[in-house]
């Protein structure tokens, strides 16, 4: 029960009352429709379980039309908490996010918002290389989407091709999302002291073991092994801060105010085995609601009261 297990967690976190809406339907005109005939009962929406590529018409459209947040969890929840993963790490490791040569695995949902996260808090996008189950992602391919285009417009600026190997040749960073196994032949290709989040659950991309022979920092998205990458460090606190204010949609900064808010619970103590609070701090939801709603007053994107 993902909906109403959610909805739990928006109220244990954020004091946020939530109620489950589950649409027996796939099509994204009819998921629009009712989600804009829905939205005057509700201060905000939550958009769950929608996969690429509906999920990018299905938030733009919404967020047009709609005068309050939306927010598709899958995306952007997960992108929020690996900025501040990221963040933490790389401070660990006495590293500049802007110096980092970053692989994605994966061009879903949650890898095109990681993409444009990382982006927004700092890494150069040149050097973000992004791959799907075809390899790399770059201008030569003729198969991409619209939304993978875009990404080969925003990354790889040395025009790398070919696939995993190819792409992690040098890496400082790998950041799975996709549910896909890379062979630890590529991760051994990594720079050393590395970084790598392996995300997908219950089968990460590389097993925590095998990726710490290689790297300096691991995470995951499993909550039996250190560092998990958990979606409720962020969404409970983003629409608990958007709420106080009043705010008409979720802009980047506020979800980059968000990262920084979890990266700063945990910056005084920071392990290899300890970048990202535990998903039951408390300590997490009130610092993100107070960094969102402040963004929010500063890009000007709350009702008049």
């Amino acid at each position: 029960p993902v909906m109403e297990g959610k909805a739990v967690l928006f109220k244990q976190f954020g004091g946020v009352d939530a109620v489950p809406i589950c649409l027996d339907t796939q099509d994204t005109e009819a998921i629009i429709a009712a989600v804009t005939a829905l939205a005057p009962s509700f201060g905000g929406i939550n958009l769950e379980d929608i996969s690429a590529p509906r999920c990018f018409e299905i938030e733009r459209r919404l967020e047009e039309t709609l005068p309050i947040p939306v927010f598709h969890d899958d995306q952007h929840g997960t992108a929020i908490v690996v900025l501040a993963a990221l963040r933490n790490a790389a401070a660990l490791l006495n590293r500049k996010l802007n110096d980092l040569r970053v692989v994605v695995s994966g061009a879903g949902a949650a890898g095109v918002a990681v993409t444009k996260m990382l982006i927004a808090g700092g890494v150069n996008a040149h050097e973000i290389v992004v791959c799907d189950s075809r390899g790399i992602i770059h201008h030569g391919r003729p198969d991409l989407t619209p939304v993978k285009a875009e990404l080969a417009g925003l990354t790889n600026g040395d025009g790398r091709t070919g696939g995993i190997t190819e792409a992690l040749r040098d890496a400082d960073v790998l950041i799975g999302v996709s549910g896909g196994q890379v062979p630890e032949e590529a991760v051994a290709g990594m720079a050393p002291g590395g970084i790598v989040f392996a995300l997908a659950n219950p089968t990460p991309e590389v097993h925590p073991e095998v990726a710490a022979r290689h790297a300096a920092v691991v995470a995951t998205g499993r909550s039996d092994y250190p560092n998990q990458i958990n979606n409720v460090l962020a969404f409970p606190g983003v629409f608990r801060g958007a709420l106080d204010v009043g705010a008409t949609r979720i802009t980047e900064g506020m979800k980059v105010a968000a990262a920084d808010a979890i990266a700063a619970v945990v910056a005084d103590s920071l392990r290899p085995d300890a970048i990202v609070p535990s998903p039951l701090d408390p300590r997490v939801a009130p610092a993100v609601a107070a960094a969102v709603a402040e963004a929010a007053r500063r890009e000007g994107v709350i009702r008049a009261s």
